[in-house]
């Protein structure tokens, strides 16, 4: 297949991209800043500015699919006013850039996949979400439902649309444990608050494994939860971290100080979401890495 993949260079789209080669698609990579990787005979990095009329749309005009992971990174920064609106334009451009073109293609992709975050739920508690679960009201929310409802505006002409909420992916030395590893190897890690949310949570190669999922099987539309059957709280998560960093976690954080630390951030990292893959399941993805356990002994951290 011929594939066009913004946010290549991200934790996913990197992995992704090196997974999609090895399977001999044909794949084009839309960057602000395109890489130059001359013996890579079929993969090609174009010059992107969403809003910007480029080479990157002759692209999209008769690739078989689009997959879209584009945005700043959500943790990267504190959130003030001017990082919470680069976090929103970040996605909401590039996803309008995207179907715009798809609707002025004459040969129009067969499908886009579009990154989302299980944000969209909000706070839940204990509830087990489900793709078929409402949306929350806070930031992370409203952006995520702004997001996807973006990435829709493609069924109208034909496209199909799978949109990926994704948990916390676990990757080695990327991602959420190159910030959480260290402070265990260094005697002093420890669950973020109170310890009881719960930490939706996948291992690279089934967020990778899913994406394959969304491309092969022409059923796959709608909200897809991009996490783990097996949701584990915080407290769960650091003591499995500390186990299999041969570390102990005991060195809890107040949400008092995690406020000082990262801001309006903290109330992302101190509530969670209690979601469950039900959508992938019922279309036959197998988790490579079911269990915690086994995913972050398999990163050999």
């Amino acid at each position: 297949m011929k594939l066009v993949i913004t946010g290549a260079s991200g934790l996913i789209g990197s992995f992704l991209v090196e997974r999609l080669s090895r399977l001999h698609h044909s794949l084009v990579l839309l960057s602000r800043q395109p890489h130059k990787e001359n013996a890579a005979i079929k993969k090609q990095w174009l010059e992107w500015q969403p809003g910007q009329a480029g080479a990157w749309e002759r692209a999209i005009d008769g690739a078989d699919g689009v997959i879209n992971l584009a945005g700043e990174p959500i943790a990267a920064k504190r959130w003030n006013k001017a990082q919470k609106e680069r976090l929103r334009d970040s996605r909401i451009d590039s996803t309008r850039s995207l179907v715009k073109a798809m609707a002025n293609a004459q040969v129009k992709p067969k499908f886009l996949i579009s990154a989302s975050a299980v944000g969209y739920y909000g706070s839940r508690g204990e509830e087990e979400i489900t793709e078929e679960s409402k949306p929350g009201d806070d930031f992370l929310s409203n952006l995520c439902v702004e997001w996807e409802d973006e990435a829709r505006k493609a069924d109208a002409f034909g496209v199909r649309v799978a949109l990926l909420r994704t948990g916390i992916v676990l990757a080695k030395g990327e991602g959420a444990l190159r910030k959480m590893v260290p402070p265990f190897k260094l005697f002093a890690g420890g669950p973020l608050g109170s310890g009881r949310q719960w930490m939706p949570w996948i291992h690279i190669d089934d967020e990778a494994g899913m994406i394959e999922l969304l491309i092969e099987n022409q059923n796959a539309r709608g909200a897809f939860n991009g996490t783990a059957p097996n949701p584990v709280t915080m407290a769960a998560f650091s003591k499995a971290l500390g186990t299999v960093l041969n570390r102990p976690s005991w060195a809890r954080m107040p949400p008092s100080v995690l406020t000082l630390i990262v801001g309006e951030m903290a109330e992302m990292l101190l509530v969670g979401q209690r979601a469950k893959p039900e959508a992938a399941l019922k279309l036959g993805y197998k988790f490579k890495f079911p269990t915690l356990r086994h995913a972050l002994e398999s990163l050999r951290l």
